[in-house]
């Protein structure tokens, strides 16, 4: 028996409903504070979340963008030197092949170009 359980006599201690809710209450507040869950949660800020839906936009904009501009450069092209479909064809290659080059340096799996770096001083 624990010394909780026992009176000062020996005798077994007959609890009311609120101390065994008060003891249930910090056992359950104990075992979640314990567990895996909420040992992620309490690393986690609660703008992460939001962080991540901002990286997801900038780099969905940032392909959208490569892909929209050269299409429109080749629809410009077509129109002023009547190539007609090929320079909308090629050009939105090079906006998508474009696009893809600025979401691969947003997320940072591509370097930066060398000639840029020295411009920042860098």
């Amino acid at each position: 028996m624990s010394p909780d359980e026992s009176g000062q006599d020996g005798e077994r201690r007959v609890f009311t409903e609120v101390e065994l809710s008060e003891r249930k209450n910090r056992l359950v507040q104990s075992l979640e504070e314990r567990s895996p869950d909420a040992q992620r949660r309490k690393g986690e800020d609660s703008s992460g979340a939001g962080q991540g839906y901002a990286q997801a936009m900038k780099l969905s904009t940032e392909f959208v963008a490569g892909v929209l501009v050269g299409a429109g450069l080749g629809w410009l092209i077509d129109k002023g030197l009547g190539t007609s479909p090929w320079g909308l064809i090629i050009f939105l290659l090079l906006g998508f092949c474009a696009g893809v080059l600025n979401l691969l340096r947003s997320a940072g799996v591509v370097a930066e170009p060398e000639d840029k770096k020295r411009d920042d001083g860098s």
